[in-house]
């Protein structure tokens, strides 16, 4: 090895001749005691590079990140665009959602009626429930009032048509759950 003074630090520096021909107990020397020992000297120095650096890649991580999840945004978009739009057309179909407007029903080359101002929404309350007069011992599923809805739904298609209509006047009078009463419709139209 020779020593070289640096111009910039004025601190001299050793270069590597062959670190194949020394020993390994140099070797070792050099990685666990003067390694640690310049490092600990370079610091002051060395330390804001370090920092530099490392804010800039966690800048281009948080840029490729923001881009990944626009795109994939995008990409969600476009493949399920379609399947919403089925979704949302068999829910209008069944009743669940009102039908959205129909573009198609204004011809081409007619001006849309200008609108002067945003309607408001009125939020009317929903009416108090009254309680059901059926008591839950009386229905035909044991334990009603504490089963989820995914719990209800596969036990109604073993009820007879009055037990279903005793389940469907309880639930509509007490929790309307959406899910049972619409299953229920399904079962008394079929």
């Amino acid at each position: 090895m020779s020593g070289i003074s640096d111009p910039d630090t004025g601190w001299a520096t050793m270069s590597v001749v062959s670190d194949r021909n020394k020993p390994p107990v140099e070797s070792a020397l050099d990685l666990l005691v003067y390694a640690p020992l310049g490092l600990a000297l370079e610091a002051r120095a060395l330390l804001p590079t370090l920092v530099e650096r490392g804010r800039n890649q966690v800048t281009m991580a948080r840029m490729i990140g923001q881009f990944a999840v626009q795109q994939g945004q995008v990409e969600a978009n476009k493949r399920l665009g379609p399947v919403q739009e089925q979704v949302g057309s068999v829910l209008a179909a069944l009743g669940l959602v009102a039908r959205p407007a129909d573009p198609s029903s204004t011809r081409p080359g007619s001006a849309a009626a200008p609108t002067s101002k945003p309607v408001p929404v009125v939020v009317v309350p929903e009416p108090m429930r009254v309680a059901p007069t059926l008591d839950t011992a009386e229905l035909a599923i044991p334990d009603y009032d504490s089963l989820a809805a995914s719990q209800v739904v596969p036990r109604l298609r073993a009820l007879s048509a009055s037990e279903l209509e005793d389940v469907r006047a309880y639930e509509a009078a007490g929790r309307a759950r959406k899910t049972i009463l619409n299953r229920i419709a399904q079962l008394q139209s079929a």
